[in-house]
């Protein structure tokens, strides 16, 4: 791809646009209000076009070879359906691409219409540790089974000032982060019990999760997550050979057979500090048109539906 339209000036624009610039692509950012067009300049040195990509597209510019959605969680489905409507065929949507599970079946119904390419933007799949975790569980012969915790911190999460439609979804709009991961090493549950307890003023719908199934890969999976308790994201994931943790996903650390010592591995994660963890190499993958680690908005309606809602409740 060599023209880019990178649609949003707020912080994840603005750390796409880091990327963009290193990998010397021609890109043209679409915003909205001057404020957030000021900073994002000062922070990366280029302007922004205000208005909204609204009014962009009616001034009928030349078609990209493709976008990338870095708008609010509120706009991102509404964006994209805009875009597809006006030609474009490659699209990178912000994570999860839907504020709310029934947006997806009009997102995907337009993408399948239109013929569009679009693809979630879910970075930890790109991280340096979760590409040698890959690795690792291709040589000792695949995945047995796996845990992961999708904990938010509860206590924090009240304070912040956000929309109460996006906290009452913040399983999807942000829990899924990791869950996503999971799944991506672990494949595609197939069975799935799940349990759910608890409610919290910004998340009626629960605060307690906990479930186990099995994926198409054959592998054993549980998971946990309590909102009103200490914690944190992780993911465990165990072969014949070795247990890898990502606790912190960023770091990779393995348990050897036969060991009780957990050892960190030395990973060249050099890209994951210098830029956004994972932003680079997804980034990069978009423009070169490789697509086989992203999420499909056909995959993403799949795990919403079938899925997500019953680990969330919504």
């Amino acid at each position: 791809m060599k023209n880019i339209w990178l649609v949003g000036t707020g912080y994840m624009a603005i750390e796409y646009a880091k990327v963009l610039k290193a990998l010397d692509v021609n890109f043209v950012t679409v915003g909205r209000g001057e404020k957030n067009a000021e900073l994002y300049k000062k922070e990366t040195g280029c302007d922004a076009i205000n208005g909204g990509i609204e009014k962009f597209i009616e001034s009928k510019p030349a078609i990209p070879d493709g976008v990338i959605i870095a708008a609010g969680v509120q706009e991102l489905s509404s964006i994209t359906i805009q875009l597809i409507g006006f030609g474009i065929k490659n699209i990178l949507v912000e994570k999860p691409g839907v504020c709310e599970p029934t947006e997806i079946d009009r997102l995907a119904s337009v993408v399948n219409e239109k013929d569009a390419n679009v693809l979630l933007a879910y970075n930890r799949r790109f991280y340096s540790s979760i590409i040698i975790a890959e690795e690792i569980i291709k040589q000792d012969g695949g995945i047995t089974s796996f845990n992961f915790e999708f904990t938010e911190w509860g206590h924090e999460i009240e304070k912040l000032n956000k929309p109460n439609i996006v906290l009452q979804n913040l399983f999807l709009v942000n829990s899924s982060h990791v869950v996503d991961t999971a799944f991506f090493l672990g494949g595609k549950p197939t069975e799935l019990s799940s349990y759910i307890a608890g409610s919290l003023n910004w998340h009626s719908r629960g605060s307690r999760f906990a479930g186990s199934g099995i994926t198409d890969k054959n592998a054993l999976f549980s998971y946990q997550a309590d909102w009103a308790a200490p914690g944190r994201w992780g993911i465990e994931l165990l072969t014949r050979k070795h247990r890898l943790v990502l606790r912190p996903m960023e770091i990779l650390q393995v348990q050897k057979l036969g060991s009780v010592a957990i050892e960190q591995v030395t990973i060249d994660d050099s890209l994951d500090k210098k830029y956004k963890p994972g932003l680079f190499l997804q980034t990069k993958a978009f423009i070169n048109n490789d697509y086989a680690r992203f999420c499909t908005v056909k995959l993403q309606q799949q795990l919403i539906n079938e899925v997500y809602k019953k680990i969330s409740g919504y």
